[in-house]
């Protein structure tokens, strides 16, 4: 039976091998850092998100997801839309849309070398697992990973 310890590790191996291999063909093929491409993703399924759940989703702080922001901004892949009251919110330009699109080839080749060599039981099994050792915890605002 294998260890917790030994099970917690290949998790945390596996995590820095998609971290590592994303950033590397992102940067190479997109021209985009991993998590400029995850703010994109998550600004593409939720267009209503706030800077600060972009913080959470994207494991930020709100003051360096701001500046994120402002150098995406800059970049002409976000633009700062009105968002009532104070709340900051983005929306992705045209430009945005393509670096997104690009790098979810790249970050689906990535995966596909790794969790693409289960079968699809074997990955709805990994995930239920994965979320049942969650407990909740960890959960994304809104639900979405």
């Amino acid at each position: 039976m294998p260890s917790k310890q030994r099970v917690g590790l290949a998790v945390k191996r596996l995590q820095w091998q998609h971290h590592r291999e994303a950033t590397r063909r992102l940067l190479a093929g997109a021209g985009l850092s991993l998590v400029q491409w995850d703010v994109l993703r998550h600004l593409r399924e939720d267009p209503d998100a706030s800077l600060r759940a972009l913080a959470a989703l994207t494991f930020q702080t709100d003051q360096s997801m701001g500046e994120l922001a402002r150098r995406m901004v800059e970049r002409g892949l976000l633009r700062r839309v009105d968002g009532g009251g104070r709340a900051v919110r983005h929306a992705l330009t045209d430009e945005g849309i393509a670096a997104h699109e690009a790098g979810s080839g790249i970050v689906d080749e990535v995966l596909e070398e790794t969790v693409g060599v289960l079968t699809d039981r074997e990955r709805a099994e990994l995930l239920a697992l994965l979320e049942k050792a969650l407990g909740g915890r960890g959960q994304a605002p809104g639900g979405s990973a």
